[in-house]
């Protein structure tokens, strides 16, 4: 029976002469030269391969080796240990020799570590003992591992504390940028009945609000994914707030359209496609849950916003009154600063637009579906409150307008939660179908409605499919990408392309209603034709998606 603390000790005592022998070889001042450095790193080695873990597997004849109180010293000397020699062996950059001691004889690789199973003959010399090697160092093959493990980060976890986090900063992402862009309604209004320019034309205002958060999702979108989620978002957030503030300070078209239309714009699209993308790399079975909590953000913004405008405008005047909207997404989008944070290694390489996505049938008829779907989708939310106001049997006054978008906006909740609870049983893209459908028909229907009732009627049965297609369709696209390191960037140039459908959608419908003399009926048909085209390209891109699996498959 060995005597295992006598071994460690003895363990012990070889390596602290290995050591001494190494730095006396090179002198005290060489000590800190490369090749001092390198012996150093050698005995580590050496060290962590010689564990106790280890011992029982090595050859029954290094027991001999060992001293024993019941044995001499003088037996061992004829086991001395040769000088240390270095290898005349080129090394390449990122290794290091390994020696071998009489007392370290050939074995199999030790705590799983990448040696060879069996040593080959040629590799032991005619003393029994190893011949020098070239192995990786202790750090490059520690960073070896790490990087595999990074380029591999594993199954989204669905759950944790960081993943619900980032599905709450989500949701607050969504309060500042859709949330805020929704409430347009409110400025519309205000800026038709103080400024000298017709609706059609501040209707531009919003649109380019949406297209701007939309056109930079490309470039904030690769950004994420080339590991630069952290900068991003945080410009993100400073063009946002300060988009906001100057708002406050514009008096004209021109001035509210570079403040409140392009900065804030801007700075919306430099958060909303980064924070998505975090968040479907935290959930795979959950997924569809997490967008819905990400999502109702919008309906949380639809309801903050208007309120504030109803009872501050009265008391403080329009510019106190942004600039209190203003403090507000400041303060909520400093938390979500700190709750975000990506999951999935950067991907340096790779294009930043990738245009192969687009031949795959099912990601490009989605693409061309959600399209035609937010072509017609921001209508109402722009021209509600001016319908409410002009169009109506009896019209509302504008604090009564305002509560109509207040409907309309909350319930976007139930909107944004209830369809993404049926899309984590049915998927996400068929539930989103049929809601598409049913906003078309919500459009189409809209001619009918002449009194107040009516209104609020319609308002809540088209603000809640308005938020489903809304928080549904980034789910979506998320179960139609097989390469999670490709999310942030096929995100981006669906929201790229959207850009061009929210510039110009309530613009149209604006044009036309001007061209029919203020009638509204033209402009409903537009928007209810868009999401019909919508919900049939999505319906394709659902069919081909299938196809997709099944050829996958076989």
């Amino acid at each position: 029976m060995v005597d295992t603390t006598e071994y460690r000790h003895f363990a012990m005592m070889s390596r602290s002469r290995r050591l001494v022998r190494m730095i006396s070889t090179d002198g005290f001042l060489a000590m800190f030269g490369y090749k001092a450095i390198r012996k150093i790193s050698i005995f580590l080695q050496a060290s962590e391969d010689l564990s106790f873990q280890d011992f029982h597997a090595r050859p029954s004849s290094l027991l001999a080796e060992m001293p024993s109180p019941h044995r001499p010293s003088h037996e061992h000397k004829d086991t001395a240990e040769p000088p240390f020699q270095e290898s005349d062996k080129s090394l390449r950059h990122g290794e290091y020799e390994r020696h071998s001691f009489p007392s370290e004889k050939a074995w199999s690789g030790c705590n799983g570590d990448e040696l060879e199973s069996e040593r080959k003959e040629d590799d032991i010399s005619e003393d029994g003992f190893t011949q020098p090697e070239v192995r990786l160092s202790v750090l490059d093959r520690v960073l070896s591992r790490t990087s595999v493990a990074d380029r591999d980060p594993g199954p989204p976890p669905d759950g944790g504390f960081w993943a619900w986090a980032s599905a709450i900063a989500g949701h607050i992402v969504m309060l500042n940028s859709w949330g805020y862009n929704s409430s347009f309604g409110v400025f519309q209004t205000y800026y038709a009945a103080h400024l000298d320019n017709p609706a059609s034309q501040i209707s531009w205002i919003g649109s380019v609000q949406i297209s701007a958060l939309f056109f930079i999702g490309t470039l904030s979108g690769r950004l994420t994914d080339a590991g630069y989620f952290r900068i991003t978002f945080a410009v993100g957030t400073l063009l946002t707030c300060l988009g906001v503030f100057m708002t406050s300070l514009s008096t004209t078209f021109w001035q509210l359209l570079l403040s409140q239309g392009l900065c804030t714009g801007l700075g919306n699209g430099l958060m909303f496609t980064p924070s998505l993308a975090v968040v479907s790399t935290y959930f795979k079975q959950r997924r569809a849950l997490a967008f819905g909590i990400t999502a109702t953000g919008s309906a949380t913004g639809g309801l903050i916003f208007p309120s504030m405008a109803r009872q501050l405008l009265g008391s403080i005047g329009f510019a106190w009154t942004v600039r209190a909207m203003g403090l507000v997404q400041l303060i909520t989008l400093v938390m979500a600063n700190l709750l975000l944070r990506p999951r999935i290694p950067p991907r340096h390489s790779g294009p930043w637009i990738d245009l192969a996505s687009f031949k795959e049938k099912g990601y490009l008829f989605f693409a061309i579906g959600i399209f035609f779907t937010f072509w017609g989708t921001f209508f109402p939310f722009y021209y509600l409150a001016s319908f409410a106001v002009s169009q109506l049997d009896k019209p509302l006054t504008y604090s009564a307008a305002l509560n109509v978008l207040l409907v309309v906006n909350g319930v976007g909740i139930i909107g944004r939660s209830l369809p993404n609870a049926l899309a984590h049983r049915f998927g996400s893209i068929a539930v989103l179908i049929p809601v598409v459908f049913i906003s078309s028909i919500c459009l189409f229907t809209w001619p009918a409605v002449s009194t107040e009732a009516g209104l609020y009627l319609w308002a809540s049965i088209y603000g809640i499919v308005a938020g489903a297609s809304m928080s549904l369709f980034p789910p979506a696209l998320s179960d139609l990408t097989t390469d999670v390191h490709k999310t942030g960037v096929r995100m981006g140039m669906i929201f790229t392309t959207n850009s061009i459908a929210t510039l110009t959608g309530p613009p149209i419908a604006g044009m036309i209603i001007r061209r029919s003399e203020g009638h509204y009926l033209g402009a409903q048909i537009f928007a209810g034709a868009s999401l019909f085209l919508g919900g049939l390209f999505i319906f394709m891109a659902k069919r081909f998606r299938r196809v997709g699996d099944q050829d996958r498959a076989t």
